[in-house]
């Protein structure tokens, strides 16, 4: 097969433990999943789940032990973080049960749903698509994925962002609205999942911003930690 250019090589995450890395398929992202952040983003209740996308290419992989870093985004003077538990989907499917949900996932991560946050609140406000707020180019930072064996109870785990040193965000996996099996289900009932898909389950209350020079230091228990500098 020829192409008319050369196609770019594909978007992908380091593994803990392996040469081989993980290809990204798709970035699916869930909204206002944690109780207190859907309070601070002006809702409550627990509403049905749902989603937006991020390109795949939007990721910026950090190796472990590593700083990464990302550049401060054009049009946006308020670039907001969302540190996330991210699940790394292994085997696809659609209509998959919230019971059989863990037979698809490879493993996990720690991520930045980074959010250009004016933007993101111009376009709700003309009741128009967002995506210029979330899915811009290296706006989906993430770590090393570690496999799901390995990972831990992911489920309870502690979850939290420094900024310069300093707590902004910090929760538990627990509180998540939606938890990551039930997560599957909705998400696979709308679209069949693949393989190298990720999934963004959502982000707890705290979110704030950042600006250029910032050290953002991400971390869920039992994965390797997330370190990106605003630059």
């Amino acid at each position: 097969m020829s192409f008319v250019f050369t196609p770019p090589a594909t978007a992908s995450v380091p593994v803990m433990g392996a040469k081989e890395r993980f290809p990204v398929h798709r970035i699916y992202c869930v909204g206002r999943n944690y109780e207190e952040h859907a309070k601070e983003m002006g809702f409550t209740g627990r509403e049905p789940p749902f989603f937006f996308l991020k390109p795949a290419d939007a990721i910026v992989p950090v190796e472990a032990g590593q700083t990464g870093s990302m550049p401060y985004p054009s049009l946006t003077s308020n670039l907001h973080h969302e540190i996330e538990l991210v699940v790394a989907i292994g085997s696809g499917g659609k209509n998959i049960k919230a019971a059989d949900a863990h037979k698809h996932i490879y493993g996990y991560a720690v991520g930045l749903d980074m959010t250009r946050r004016d933007l993101q609140g111009e376009m709700k406000k003309q009741g128009r698509p967002w995506c210029i707020g979330k899915a811009f180019d290296q706006s989906a930072p993430i770590g090393p994925i570690t496999p799901a064996a390995q990972a831990g109870d992911v489920n309870n785990a502690e979850i939290y962002v420094q900024v310069n040193g300093q707590d902004r965000q910090r929760s538990n996996v627990s509180k998540l609205i939606w938890n990551i099996a039930e997560t599957i289900e909705h998400l696979s009932a709308a679209w069949e999942l693949q393989p190298g898909d990720l999934i963004y389950t959502g982000t707890p209350e705290g979110v704030a911003a950042v600006v250029a020079g910032d050290t953002l230091l991400g971390s869920v228990a039992g994965l390797q930690t997330l370190s990106v500098k605003v630059v």
